[in-house]
């Protein structure tokens, strides 16, 4: 599992409520910190903040999607930029959940273990 956001509250609130779940959790501070370590971590899921410095969350995965090693990771988008443009731009770029801050944590947690689930099988 792996956790990107640039806006450290936000990432280690979905951590800490992804490790007390079980999930084996490493964090990233944007979508190129997201880039350079998901080869090492080699997560089932990552959730992925759109509006980041540096490389924000569409060019993150648009290249994770683009990449024959990182291709079948399930990718959560989790956002402020609620509008269906936005939600049709996720999709059209293949994640596999988008997710509108502020979130529930409940729904959260429920949608990284199917996601996880789907990734093992």
């Amino acid at each position: 599992m792996l956790v990107v956001d640039d806006d450290e509250v936000i990432r280690q609130l979905i951590a800490v409520n992804l490790s007390l779940e079980g999930f084996d959790v490493s964090t990233a501070t944007d979508g190129q910190d997201c880039l350079e370590r998901v080869l090492d971590v080699m997560p089932d899921v990552i959730t992925l903040d759109v509006m980041m410095p540096y490389l924000d969350g569409w060019v993150t995965a648009e290249r994770l999607r683009a990449d024959e090693a990182t291709s079948h990771i399930k990718v959560v988008l989790i956002t402020a930029r609620a509008q269906d443009d936005d939600k049709r731009r996720g999709m059209g770029i293949g994640v596999d959940a988008y997710l509108t801050k502020p979130f529930d944590p409940a729904e959260l947690i429920q949608v990284v273990r199917d996601l996880a689930a789907l990734a093992r099988s």
